[in-house]
């Protein structure tokens, strides 16, 4: 009798192990999309981004562009 306690004990332990894996998995995964998440947010175009969307809209030339951008380098 004492056997098959133990071996109970063991096959709750083993359950409980799977649970506490698989929950470390759901936390990681929560964390690292709200990681994401925060960074875009924080993702402001920068002059360079400006600078070429200008360029690509036709608002400003070659020659302007290169300028503005040798400057910003």
């Amino acid at each position: 009798m004492h056997g098959f306690e133990m071996s109970e004990w063991g096959g709750h332990m083993m359950s409980f192990g799977w649970i506490g894996l698989l929950l470390l998995i759901v936390v990681f995964i929560y964390f690292m999309n709200n990681n994401n998440k925060m960074q875009n947010k924080d993702d402001e175009p920068t002059a360079r981004d400006i600078l070429d969307k200008r360029y690509a809209n036709g608002e400003i030339d070659d020659e302007e562009y290169k300028r503005k951008r040798d400057k910003l380098h």
